[in-house]
């Protein structure tokens, strides 16, 4: 028969105390163990959520900008964030790392029409007794007005890298020529892009010819004071040959062949390049603003007439500074002569001519900017 436990060997209440207060120490770091796993999940989800969201605006934002045509904060919300629009921030900024790290462009919202117009009549004004008249008033200037919650995509890449990209280097012309396609590869418009032989090929990559015309629509509203009524841009652009029946020739690889200048000045409209503003009849009446839609000559029939003033986009992405040294540049056309002289061996005379060329230019570009009627802004 079995011996009865003695006292001695049956667990005390102390030891029963001790083992269950151990017992509950294990589940307890066992809980701890599973939330600090549950945290890091957590964490790497939300990574993983912020990268999607930043790859899809990245990606919505460069099929946006093929299209020419401004990305509304709206469309970021529906198509990038989803439900989660109160990460928009967050978003907002992994993508413009990754858009100025990979593609050298960053998103950047453009001015809403009150802004802009604000800012040209500061700037057309002496602002120095602007400014005294409210320090002795005591009245303070009020906040600008809010953003348009529509974005473009600029190049955040340096002018001198841009043009450095730009130049033939014998290399890359000697590979393009034989890789070049025959003369039975021609379109059938005969269209064919000759090597460039450098990184950046303008005559592959953008759309020269209305590129252009755009910047001449720019130049001229500019120097008429930083708007044009409809009938002196139409006569300027008639004295230039482009009627409002012309033609603008586009390369292949845009979606038009050829446009009249009414159907591209409509498009410019839509891109945010120009802006159009009916004034007289009964828009003087009403108070009506900005007039978008089909621009026809016969706009200004009943008393009704136009006026052309630069578009948000064009002052974010080309700037008044640009235009204003496009213009001057063209005009005095000597610098470059100047330039190459000198290198030519012609050291004393090619650094006269370029001095006299430099002095030509600033006289040419301090005209544009009275003409403009104040100081020019560059992109903004």
């Amino acid at each position: 028969m079995a011996r009865a436990t003695t006292r001695s060997q049956r667990p005390s209440q102390s030891q029963k105390r001790r083992a269950q207060d151990s017992e509950e120490e294990d589940d307890d770091e066992g809980r701890n163990m599973d939330v600090d796993d549950d945290e890091d999940g957590e964490e790497q989800d939300s990574r993983k959520e912020l990268s999607r969201a930043a790859n899809a605006l990245v990606r919505l934002a460069m099929f946006t900008e093929h299209k020419r045509v401004p990305l509304r904060r709206d469309e970021i919300s529906k198509k990038a964030l989803g439900s989660n629009t109160r990460t928009f921030m967050r978003v907002f900024a992994a993508a413009q790392e990754i858009l100025r790290d990979t593609l050298g462009m960053e998103l950047v919202e453009l001015r809403s029409r009150a802004e802009l117009d604000k800012e040209q009549t500061n700037t057309n004004a002496n602002n120095d007794d602007l400014e005294n008249a409210r320090k002795a008033t005591g009245v303070k200037q009020k906040s600008a007005a809010a953003g348009s919650k529509t974005y473009i995509l600029r190049s955040v890449l340096h002018d001198q890298l841009i043009a450095q990209a730009a130049l033939t280097d014998e290399t890359i012309l000697e590979e393009e020529a034989a890789d070049a396609p025959s003369d039975d590869d021609d379109d059938e418009f005969g269209f064919r892009n000759a090597p460039a032989g450098s990184i950046i090929s303008w005559t592959n990559a953008d759309q020269i010819g209305p590129l252009g015309v755009l910047y001449v629509v720019l130049a001229l509203i500019l120097v008429s004071g930083r708007v044009i009524g409809d009938p002196d841009l139409r006569g300027m652009l008639k004295r230039l040959r482009l009627p409002a029946t012309g033609t603008i020739t586009f390369s292949p690889a845009s979606t038009h062949r050829t446009l009249t200048l009414d159907a591209y000045l409509t498009l410019l409209l839509r891109q945010n390049y120009l802006d159009r503003q009916q004034v007289g009849g009964d828009a003087a009446k009403k108070g009506k603003g900005a007039k978008r839609g089909r621009v026809t000559q016969a706009d200004d029939e009943g008393g009704q007439t136009y006026e052309w003033r630069w578009g948000a986009r064009a002052q974010s992405e080309v700037g008044e500074k640009a235009i204003a040294e496009f213009v001057a540049e063209f005009m005095v056309g000597e610098r470059e002569e100047a330039e190459e002289d000198q290198e030519e061996g012609g050291r004393r005379r090619g650094t006269k001519q370029r001095a006299d060329a430099e002095s030509k230019f600033d006289k040419m570009f301090k005209g544009i900017e009275r003409a403009a009627g104040g100081q020019l802004a560059d992109i903004m």
